[in-house]
């Protein structure tokens, strides 16, 4: 990643652009980080990775959810279920 400094960025802005089509510029304010300056096709490709990573890690919560989860009632429903089936068998 190539850095930059924001005092001189209007002498080297053509250069900025050009490796920010490349890669990712930081552009640099009293030798602190200030900006990150990068192609929208580098944002867009960001974006869609940070969507991708939290696509995996909710569908991982909600198999760990499903996996520890029983019905409320599950018990009482399989009984009653049972129940109406040993009666519609004892009917001829």
């Amino acid at each position: 990643m190539q850095n930059y400094s924001l005092d001189n960025i209007g002498q080297v802005s053509e250069d900025v652009l050009e490796q920010a089509k490349h890669q990712p510029v930081v552009l640099m304010e009293n030798a602190n980080p200030s900006y990150v300056l990068m192609s929208a096709e580098a944002y867009r490709s960001l974006l869609r990775r940070l969507e991708d990573a939290e696509n995996q890690v909710w569908g991982e919560l909600a198999e760990k959810a499903v996996d520890s989860a029983s019905m409320v009632g599950s018990d009482t429903f399989v009984s009653e279920l049972k129940q109406l089936a040993a009666l519609e068998e004892a009917q001829p």
